[in-house]
């Protein structure tokens, strides 16, 4: 008989290990080199309001993470400056991305034990969004990267690819929880299709990945930090297996 649980599946910034802190760093380093360069009518807040616009326009040509990010800040500059933009604020700006892809990377507190201790008794999948070589690049540099059994960059979380991830790598969805910090990405359509869905906090999120929780379904929930996962996996694989 299948259990309630028998694949988890994890984000992987701002779940394991932090990554939105660098963005909020470079986005005051690009308001700081645009400051003596844009009209006076618009204040930092407008600024903020001009980037974001331009990353969602971008989402469908870039996709997630630094390049599209680097990319909208240049042609927001371009854009708020009325091409007057001097080419050494564009290198800054370059610069600014190129570091973010070079940051070390720091585990969340419970990260490594809470993906060990269910490594030993489930199936575990690293599910993310963002650059190829980047994500790459941070699972190595995080020491978790045998624990997973498998690991999938996708360019949008979606209830159909949830579906298709745990098919390959569990028993299906409903036999799935999957893991993160972003309402919209992580949870909303994981519950959606079927499957678990985990809600873990990380102080200031992307504001294009607020969604409103799925508060009405049984297999929504939220915990206050990774070390509390292991025991809610313990109490669903308790409870009577759903048919």
């Amino acid at each position: 008989m299948t259990g309630n649980l028998t694949t988890i599946g994890f984000d992987a910034d701002d779940t394991l290990w932090h990554n939105e802190r660098f963005f909020r760093v470079t986005q005051e380093r690009f308001a700081e080199l645009l400051q003596d360069h844009t009209p006076e009518y618009l204040d930092r807040p407008a600024l903020e309001q001009r980037l974001l616009a331009a990353e969602k326009r971008n989402l469908g040509r870039y996709g997630y993470g630094v390049k599209g990010f680097t990319l909208s800040m240049i042609e927001t500059a371009i854009e708020v400056t009325d091409q007057r933009v001097p080419a050494s604020v564009i290198q800054e700006l370059i610069v600014a991305g190129q570091m973010m892809l070079s940051y070390p990377i720091e585990l969340l507190p419970h990260a490594q034990e809470a993906v060990s201790h269910l490594a030993a008794s489930h199936q575990v999948v690293l599910i993310t969004k963002g650059d190829l070589l980047d994500q790459e690049r941070k699972l190595a540099q995080s020491g978790l990267g045998d624990l997973f059994d498998a690991v999938e960059i996708v360019s949008e979380k979606t209830p159909e690819i949830y579906k298709e991830i745990f098919e390959r790598h569990g028993d299906g969805v409903e036999h799935a929880m999957m893991v993160g910090n972003s309402m919209r990405s992580d949870v909303v359509p994981v519950v959606t299709a079927g499957g678990w869905g985990t809600y873990v906090p990380h102080g200031k999120i992307w504001e294009l990945e607020h969604a409103e929780p799925p508060k009405d379904s049984p297999r929504y929930n939220a915990i206050t930090d990774l070390s509390q996962l292991p025991q809610l996996v313990a109490r669903i694989e308790e409870e009577p297996v759903a048919q």
